[in-house]
């Protein structure tokens, strides 16, 4: 078979300890799903149904090194948001919240990067996020630590700075809807695949970033992550 123009190169993502590659398939991402988060948003915190959203693949940035990526066109407010990510490993339709863990490969330490203007404005209007949220090079994302190595954390700190100055700081304990739970969730609308990303929401402190600031963010057991934004 020949393509009638060049198939993109693939995305992946660096495995801790290991020379192998994670493919990366799709990327989804939960919402407010930091009942602190929620009310900096403007939002009821209370344990409603779990919200999804996605980013391309495009989005996956290689962060096991230290990054940059660039100030994206169209936008004056540009927000971090430090997230713990898992990576899919088995798919599969309606997983049950009691066998969810066994799907996950692994974590990682993730930023969901937002043009939080374009967010605003299109959710005041009643509008899809897309352009607030699924752009290019918007998630850097750091090694992926094998749940084999390091189990299925539920209590971890999960933090972020921008040029040293603390931001965001909470514990991944405080996600309204776990990891398995989310899952389970997800699951239900759309089947899941090898290679999927969830990034699984971030706690308070989000705020904007400007060209050269360096962020690190960091969640405890999985080391951290240190992204600069291009001048």
């Amino acid at each position: 078979m020949s393509y009638v123009i060049p198939p993109p190169a693939p995305r992946s993502l660096a495995i801790h300890g290991s020379r192998d590659r994670f493919p990366v398939n799709r990327i989804f991402c939960v919402g407010r799903n930091y009942a602190a988060h929620a009310r900096e948003m403007g939002r009821d915190p209370d344990r409603e149904a779990p919200f999804f959203f996605m980013k391309p693949a495009q989005a996956a940035v290689d962060a096991s090194v230290p990054a940059t990526i660039p100030y994206p066109p169209r936008t004056n407010n540009f927000h971090h948001e430090v997230e713990l990510v898992v990576a899919i490993e088995k798919g599969g339709a309606d997983i049950r919240v009691e066998t969810a863990l066994s799907h996950v490969y692994g974590y990682a330490i993730g930023l969901d990067m937002t043009r939080r203007d374009l967010q605003l404005e299109a959710r005041d209007k009643g509008r899809p996020w897309e352009f607030g949220k699924a752009f290019a090079a918007s998630a850097p994302i750091g090694a992926i630590h094998r749940a084999a190595d390091i189990g299925h954390p539920e209590h971890a700190q999960i933090a972020l700075t921008v040029n040293g100055q603390p931001r965001q700081s909470s514990d991944i304990d405080k996600l309204i809807w776990s990891v398995a739970e989310s899952i389970a969730q997800l699951s239900m609308y759309e089947a899941l695949e090898p290679g999927d990303l969830i990034m699984t929401g971030t706690p308070e402190g989000v705020g904007p970033v400007k060209p050269g600031d360096v962020m690190v963010g960091s969640i405890a057991g999985l080391g951290s992550i240190e992204v600069r934004v291009a001048n």
